[in-house]
């Protein structure tokens, strides 16, 4: 794949709100709604994903629930492809695949619609952040069950030190971010 290059990363990453202690003491919350309010910086954070992906083959974009739905549909109109939500176990009406994956404290679920992806898809999977990596991972094990291939794992932020890209990596998924965060 050739890529456009990236804008000012910077610039986006100074965007990113940090909340400490939440949702519990000890984190520091990245809160990327700021940059999502700030019309300039949004379409900087847009055109970043979209100039990536422009000349890439990929059939349709895969968001995951819920910040990954902000961006993944935003890119997918601008590419002009299909958007498929990667929702909570519970929230698709129609018939699904799940995948359970690990959170610091318990387990979760995510489901996709079992006719979302057809067998050779290429797929750009998004979320607003990579930490542990288990939803990506998930979301991604729903899309290759399905009979997807998944283009990139694409996320704003990275928070390396919590493994989740290593993970990813090591699944071998190809992974973009716009920046990342030590510490967290």
């Amino acid at each position: 794949m050739n890529h456009a290059p990236l804008p000012d990363t910077g610039y986006l990453k100074a965007r990113i709100r940090t909340v400490p202690d939440w949702p519990e003491p000890g984190v520091q919350f990245r809160d990327i709604t700021p940059l999502l309010q700030d019309p300039r910086a949004f379409r900087v954070l847009v055109d970043a994903f979209v100039l990536r992906y422009m000349e890439d083959r990929i059939d349709v974009v895969a968001g995951i629930d819920a910040r990954g739905f902000i961006l993944g549909a935003v890119v997918a109109h601008q590419l002009n492809k299909g958007f498929v939500p990667v929702r909570k176990k519970g929230k698709l009406p129609f018939s699904t695949v799940s995948e359970e994956y690990e959170l610091e404290y318990g387990n979760a679920t995510v489901e996709i619609h079992t006719d979302a992806i057809k067998a050779g898809d290429r797929v750009l999977l998004i979320d607003d952040l990579i930490a542990t990596g288990g939803t990506m991972m998930a979301g991604a094990r729903l899309i290759q069950r399905l009979g997807g291939t998944i283009v990139e794992a694409a996320a704003i932020v990275d928070l390396p030190e919590l493994g989740g890209s290593r993970l990813l990596k090591a699944a071998g998924l190809p992974i973009f971010t716009v920046c990342e965060f030590e510490g967290h």
